[in-house]
C-alpha cells in the first residue's frame, strides 16, 4: 500500500510541477528540489485529498515539505480513518 501511495503522490506532483517522476524522490524537498511555491502546494494537497479522499488540514500543509512528508500524512490518515464521506 505504501508503495502504492508514494507512486501516486509521485504522479500528482509530476503533473503540477512538470518534473518527471523519475526525479522525484523521497528526500525531495518541494520548495528548494521541484520548485513548488503555495499556489502549487494547495493544487497537490487539493489533488491529494481528492485522490485519497481524505482531508488535510490547513494547519498541516505548512508541515508537508518533502514528498516524503506527504506520504507519511496519508498514511497517517488512511490507517487514522479521517477520509472522507463522500
Amino acid at each position: 500500500m505504501a508503495d502504492t501511495v508514494e507512486k501516486e503522490i509521485i504522479s500528482i506532483i509530476s503533473d503540477v510541477s512538470g518534473f518527471d517522476e523519475e526525479e522525484i524522490t523521497p528526500e525531495k524537498n518541494f520548495y528548494k528540489d521541484l520548485e513548488i511555491d503555495s499556489i502549487k502546494a494547495i493544487e497537490i494537497t487539493v489533488a491529494i485529498e481528492k485522490k485519497f479522499k481524505i482531508s488535510v488540514r490547513d494547519e498541516d500543509v505548512p508541515k508537508i515539505a518533502t514528498v516524503k512528508d506527504a506520504v507519511e500524512l496519508v498514511n497517517t490518515s488512511l490507517s487514522q480513518g479521517n477520509a472522507v464521506k463522500c
